[in-house]
């Protein structure tokens, strides 16, 4: 059963939230030489929580629809597939993704007692696109600009939990760790293009089309790249920042991958399993870089 609840929840996907927050703190750190350890690991329980709660929901809304029955599912799509053997009953896994989402809601709702508005409208922006992930926000092909969205809001939300100001540091850095997180989503939607588009879903893939959408896929290290570089270049981050560039060879290599593979099920596991290695590594990097150029000053 404890195996099943862990399956469910996805916890190599969790590390995404996790890093974010990370983030949060390191520049928190590196610009106000303060760390309020009580916050900060109520912030990453709170994150966790409503993290876990969209994959909960996800899984159930697909299993309801039917998708996770005709997808084939792999090591990072077509969901968790623990409805579809039988480990958990459906209202199990609905009941627990409502638990953590309000669990992370209290959390929230204590921070907006300490911190006031701004956490409110993180907070409310995060429940409600958390319950309606599965169904209106994919449904709209709107999955990517809303994990860019809340990997944003995860590090600008650290922040000012932190600090009680919001600076321009947190918000470019939080975009760069949304569109990396987008970007594993956005590949991880090829697998899944048929059983999604059968049962009424809009991906940005099945908007662009597979083979449109092999070549898309650039833009987001692009865009991620270009930030950090522009962000370097106007003294915003520090110079050391650039360290993130060490991961240009794996996106290169997984692009490439993309553009072959982006039609075969089996060949895009190692690619989306080095996108998400990419990703991940980018972000750390970028913690890195924050902690170090604090402790080189």
């Amino acid at each position: 059963m404890l195996s099943a609840w862990l399956r469910v929840i996805r916890l190599r996907f969790l590390l995404a939230s996790v890093i974010a927050v990370c983030l949060g703190l390191a520049i928190n750190w590196w610009q106000n030489k303060t760390l309020n350890a009580e916050f900060a690991a109520l912030t990453f329980a709170g994150v966790i929580a409503l993290h876990a709660s969209v994959d909960l929901l996800n899984d159930y809304w697909d299993h309801k629809r039917q998708i996770d029955t005709q997808t084939r599912r792999t090591k990072f799509s077509g969901g968790t597939g623990v409805l579809p053997e039988g480990l958990l009953k459906p209202n199990q896994v609905y009941r627990a993704g409502l638990i953590l989402l309000i669990i992370g809601s209290l959390i929230g709702a204590y921070f907006i007692y300490e911190r006031g508005i701004t956490i409110a409208i993180i907070l409310g922006f995060a429940i409600v696109s958390i319950y309606f992930y599965s169904t209106r926000i994919v449904d709209s092909g709107l999955g990517e600009l809303f994990v860019t969205i809340k990997g944003s809001m995860i590090v600008l939300g650290t922040y000012f939990v932190q600090s009680s100001q919001i600076t321009v540091e947190p918000i470019l850095a939080g975009i760069v760790s949304g569109v990396l997180s987008s970007t594993v989503l956005f590949v991880n939607s090829f697998p899944d293009y048929d059983a999604d588009k059968a049962h009424g879903r809009k991906t940005l893939v099945i908007v662009l089309g597979k083979t449109k959408a092999a070549t898309t896929v650039w833009m987001f290290p692009i865009i991620s790249y270009g930030i950090i570089v522009a962000s370097v270049v106007m003294h915003i981050f520090p110079l050391i920042s650039l360290i993130t560039l060490f991961t240009i060879p794996i996106v290169i290599k997984s692009g490439l991958s993309l553009k072959i593979k982006f039609d075969q099920v089996e060949g895009l596991t190692p690619v989306m399993r080095d996108f998400v290695s990419y990703s991940r590594i980018t972000c750390a990097l970028l913690v890195v870089a924050f902690l170090v150029d604090f402790f080189i000053r």
